[in-house]
């Protein structure tokens, strides 16, 4: 008998509904029509219920779309996600640029029920669809000098109008060390709730590392680099007093604005109070030891 997933046992007004109004009614969800994906349970997810799917795609970050949290929904349609294509260079074996088609054919799917934790002290339990980054790395041969990985996203200013504005300068880059990218938590994500990806949540593939803030998850990924330098990174470039490269949940450093020991969990009612932010957002027992001997109070 097939293990049921979030996808299953979910209400289905609280994710079918893929026209539902969101953002008091002004768009409308930017995937009217989406393909279901079969994905096998992960023993990686967590036992906390999953946000709603209205919550998961009507308030999140894409900068590419805008700086409010509604603006991904709103502009995001417009986005083209078919073709699409990765190039994936640098210091690997086979180096080339590859079809959506092609990175993922013969991927195993698992649906990962992962808590999100954002750097701006929110937080989400999200049902991702996707296969882990590793295997694809396999498969495209890391050379041995290799120490990072290296993201970027889509420039395309005629769909993203986020990308009209001189705040970022794009593309929007993100980066791993060779380790954390070969970790099992580490995902392509290519869906959510069971279905294609939607458009304002990173479409048609992104990255998802849980232990991480959520500005380390790139979305809609064009080109991934093979390194032996430490890359470049968005916010890292931007303010880098605030954000480094690691970026790792850590309770005990605060942004230099706002305290991390706490979070409001998107969707728990305004009475419900904040939660205890964990370290590495609750997976330490997974990742800690890939920073031993490592201050994270300074490699924050």
């Amino acid at each position: 008998m097939r293990k049921l997933g979030w996808s299953d046992v979910t209400p289905k007004p609280l994710w079918l509904n893929r026209r539902q109004l969101i953002a008091g009614g002004a768009a409308v969800l930017a995937t009217p029509a989406m393909a279901r994906i079969e994905a096998a349970p992960s023993r990686f997810s967590t036992d906390l219920a999953p946000n709603t799917l209205e919550e998961i795609t009507s308030y999140n970050n894409f900068y590419e779309f805008g700086t409010g949290k509604e603006d991904p929904a709103r502009y995001a349609g417009g986005l083209t996600t078919d073709p699409w294509s990765i190039v994936i260079d640098g210091l690997v074996e086979r180096p080339g640029t590859y079809d959506l088609a092609d990175v993922v054919k013969d991927r195993p799917l698992e649906e990962r029920i992962y808590r999100f934790r954002c750097v701006e002290a929110w937080s989400m339990v999200i049902p991702w669809i996707g296969f882990e980054l590793a295997g694809l790395l396999n498969r495209v041969g890391v050379q041995p000098s290799a120490k990072f990985v290296a993201f970027e996203t889509l420039v395309r200013p005629e769909e993203m109008p986020g990308q009209s504005s001189p705040f970022i300068e794009w593309p929007y880059r993100e980066g791993l060390r060779l380790d954390e990218a070969m970790h099992p938590l580490t995902i392509l994500a290519t869906g959510l709730y069971g279905e294609e990806m939607p458009k304002q949540n990173g479409a048609p593939i992104r990255l998802v590392v849980p232990w991480k803030y959520g500005f380390k998850s790139i979305k809609s990924i064009v080109r991934i680099t093979l390194t032996d330098t430490m890359p470049a990174t968005t916010w890292n470039m931007l303010q880098p007093q605030e954000y480094g490269f690691y970026a790792n949940v850590n309770p005990q450093v605060d942004h230099p604005r706002w305290s991390q020991a706490s979070e409001r969990r998107v969707g728990s009612g305004i009475f419900a109070g904040r939660e205890n932010t964990l370290m590495f957002n609750g997976y330490g027992s997974e990742v800690a030891a890939l920073y031993n001997g490592q201050d994270l109070a300074v490699d924050y």
